[in-house]
């Protein structure tokens, strides 16, 4: 599991990961220069950090978020959100009408909704699957 992970990230890194990460890391930067939106550049650089290694790790709602995360999150949206998610949807349907890219496809399509919407979010290690986990056993759900 671990060397499909690697593997997948790689790939991902090598055709789109790179000029993704490059364009949170400009959105950034544009939002650290403006002071007000230090937040927003926060964010956007852990988003680039996710982004250029996605596989094998997840974003979940944190706990604590509350109505600042909300409000940060429909300011993002106009500010970013909208034209972060459209790099990834571009990049998901050139995946897809490749065939042997869906995997990718499907990858950045979940990520354009992280893009749209990421403050009260947390990047996590993904777990694999529980049926997985018991695959040697005799009882497979």
């Amino acid at each position: 599991m671990d060397a499909l992970r690697v593997v997948l990230n790689v790939v991902w890194l090598l055709l789109v990961g790179w000029w993704l990460a490059l364009a949170y890391a400009l959105a950034g930067v544009i939002a650290f220069l403006l002071i007000v939106t230090i937040p927003f550049g926060i964010a956007s650089f852990r988003l680039a950090v996710f982004v250029l290694w996605p596989f094998g790790r997840t974003m979940v709602p944190d706990p604590g978020a509350g109505l600042a995360s909300a409000i940060g999150n429909v300011l993002w949206f106009v500010l970013a959100g909208w034209w972060l998610a459209l790099l990834h949807v571009l990049a998901g349907v050139g995946f897809v009408v490749t065939i042997i890219g869906i995997p990718f496809g499907v990858a950045s399509f979940k990520m354009a909704a992280v893009a749209l919407v990421p403050l009260g979010k947390r990047i996590v290690d993904a777990e694999p699957p529980r049926d997985y986990l018991h695959a040697g056993s005799t009882v497979v759900r």
